[in-house]
């Protein structure tokens, strides 16, 4: 993941991985920065440069970033910052 650029390739790969490896922390960006207390399912749906959406049983989250991300490196940084943000739910 050096410094592949964000594509609709790369963003449904970290997408996939995201959703099959993190489910948790993508549950976790549900109810912390979208606000959302009860649902019952939220996924990653895209990646971009400056933003995530997710899917939050039938409504689309968009999250946005900090910043514009530069490459694929690059949001893996800034989606593990992102949860380390998030206090103990």
């Amino acid at each position: 993941m050096n410094s592949e650029p964000i594509t609709k390739e790369s963003s449904r790969r970290i997408c996939n991985h995201m959703n099959k490896e993190h489910g948790d922390a993508v549950i976790a960006y549900a109810k912390y920065y979208g606000k959302f207390q009860t649902f019952k399912s939220a996924k990653m749906i895209s990646l971009s440069p400056v933003s995530i959406q997710l899917k939050i049983d039938e409504q689309t989250l968009e999250i946005k970033f900090d910043h514009m991300l530069k490459d694929c490196s690059d949001a893996h940084k800034t989606l593990v910052k992102m949860i380390k943000a998030i206090p103990a739910l």
